[in-house]
């Protein structure tokens, strides 16, 4: 069970090849999970160099709820009151372009800036959860089992035998309603 020489095996082959449970190797074990040791071995992604999606940015759609504003959405002419065609297509193009760079011009002033200060809030709040806020919990949690405890004795000492006796007491109390016409 623990290895050994297999069918066809040497002594010499055993002597120089890595340690072979029954089991399989520790590393690349033999079950029906890990089945061909390079075409299905799981790798772990490192999140600080996975590629980004440069096509759909919003993959997880955190911003659906964020104003979406185009031109129909802020301008829009009531019929009879038109302008000239030419005027229309001029404040479309205006509008759509104008928004276009400015927010671009934005992120590329105010966003990098904007990521570090995120990045670091945001390592802060994991690093203050982490060491903190969990760790607190617990302790709060492993105290208060005791203090449960100890206020359950107390209920079922002294309040348990005053509840029993006041409701034998008054259990002999009956109320009848009735209604006159």
């Amino acid at each position: 069970m623990t290895g050994g020489l297999k069918d066809g095996d040497t002594e010499e082959e055993f002597l120089h090849s890595p340690f072979i449970r029954k089991q399989g190797n520790i590393y690349k074990p033999n079950n029906k999970d890990m089945d061909n040791d390079s075409l299905n071995e799981k790798t772990m992604e490192d999140v600080h160099t996975k590629e980004i999606d440069l096509v759909n940015r919003d993959p997880k759609h955190i911003n659906d709820d964020v104003v979406k504003v185009d031109f129909e959405d802020v301008i829009a002419e009531p019929a009879g009151t038109y302008s000239f065609d030419g005027v229309w297509k001029a404040s479309f193009t205006t509008f759509t372009v104008t928004k276009y760079w400015c927010y671009r011009l934005l992120t590329a002033l105010v966003g990098i800036p904007l990521a570090l200060i995120w990045g670091i809030f945001f390592a802060i709040l994991s690093f203050l959860h982490i060491w903190a806020v969990v760790p607190c919990v617990k302790s709060y949690l492993i105290e208060i089992h005791c203090v449960s405890r100890v206020y359950s004795i107390c209920v079922h000492t002294f309040c348990d035998p005053l509840f029993e006796a006041m409701g034998k007491c008054l259990s002999s109390i009956r109320i009848r309603t009735t209604k006159e016409v």
